[in-house]
């Protein structure tokens, strides 16, 4: 039984890989914008990411039977409004004055689906403490490109890392798939993390 993986992203990769799973990965194509358009006004955060995390794991889980597939979406929550990546260097900047100094909350959803078709769907929170980075540091971290595809326009495992004065959570989730939840869900599914680590 393998690991599947409804994403391309080298963190949440890295994070397996280095946890002993070799992920199958399998990048979800989901028009996030329409997805999020068509959630009720009064969904709230924790739903949102849910909701995206689940339909990317059900993009992907009928390729794949038999096997897990874990689909994920992470979003930074910041006076009360949901950021997703940045996509700009321009955009990066003005993430970054904003956040600076600041505490957000950085949500990820998850959607794990079972071997049998079962699934567990859940979010994490973690709280984030952001530097009063430099203009200079911040023009310079948001001219590598680095965090233009990550939630929050940040990273903890790289050059973000500097910038980030302290996390009150799970550190896996802040980089963008939590190991406890994939621990329980798995549990759930009566499986063990051992089955799936590289021998």
């Amino acid at each position: 039984m393998r690991l599947v993986l409804a994403s391309q992203s080298p963190s949440r990769r890295a994070i397996l890989r280095s946890a002993g799973v070799e992920p199958v990965l399998h990048p979800a194509h989901v028009d996030e914008e329409a997805l999020r358009a068509s959630l009720p006004p009064q969904a709230s955060p924790a739903e949102v990411v849910c909701a995206l995390a689940k339909a990317k794991a059900e993009a992907v889980a009928p390729s794949y039977p038999g096997e897990v597939v874990v689909g994920c979406d992470s979003m930074l929550l910041l006076d009360g409004q949901l950021q997703g990546k940045p996509h700009t260097e321009e955009e990066t900047v003005r993430r970054w004055r904003a956040q600076a100094g600041r505490t957000a909350e950085l949500l990820t959803g998850h959607c794990v689906i079972g071997p049998r078709g079962q699934s567990v769907v859940d979010s994490t929170r973690t709280a984030v403490s952001f530097a009063q980075a430099e203009e200079d540091d911040i023009a310079a971290y948001a001219a590598t490109g680095e965090p233009w595809g990550c939630a929050g326009a940040f990273t903890l495992e790289a050059l973000g890392g500097w910038f980030i004065d302290r996390i009150e959570g799970d550190p896996s989730s802040v980089i963008g798939l939590s190991l406890p939840f994939v621990r329980r869900a798995l549990y759930s599914f009566g499986l063990t993390v051992s089955d799936f680590w590289e021998s």
